[in-house]
């Protein structure tokens, strides 16, 4: 590219620009970050539905009784051993994916919503917004208030 201009360096000494060069170059660009950003979030949408299945199946068997709490670390000593280099499988993570489900389960619209942030986004929210535990006022059912954004 020449400096200050988006035009190939090697287009530059021969036949001159189109007119319209810098605009389609422009909308190129402009749908290529659109297209990335697009993917981003597709695979965070894969990925925290991920991590909410893999709650689900740790949930649904500890309630059955047929799994104790041991298994998280036996289960992220697996999946580190099956797919080394890969990151988000440590027991602590588990746990959080064990929590994430646990607490929405419930709540559809919350399901919804937070498969579009990202999974240390909703860590922060499991964090500091301890649902089961917060007291709302008599006549407010704890599920209207969260689904209605009183629960702070």
């Amino acid at each position: 590219m020449t400096k200050g201009r988006d035009v190939p360096a090697a287009h530059a000494s021969s036949d001159p620009v189109p007119q319209d060069y810098a605009t389609i170059l422009a909308e190129i660009k402009a749908r290529i970050h659109t297209a990335q950003y697009e993917a981003l979030k597709a695979v965070n949408r894969k990925l925290i539905s991920l991590y909410w299945d893999i709650g689900r199946m740790i949930v649904e068997r500890q309630q059955k009784g047929s799994w104790g709490k041991a298994i998280v670390e036996i289960l992220a000593r697996g999946l580190q051993t099956e797919f080394p280099g890969m990151s988000g499988f440590s027991a602590r993570n588990i746990w959080n994916m064990r929590s994430y489900y646990f607490a929405y389960h419930n709540h559809e619209k919350l399901q919804t919503l937070s498969a579009e942030i990202s999974w240390s986004h909703n860590l922060t929210i499991l964090e500091r917004c301890k649902i089961e535990d917060r007291r709302f006022p008599p006549g407010i059912r704890r599920e209207d208030a969260i689904l209605f954004g009183s629960a702070g």
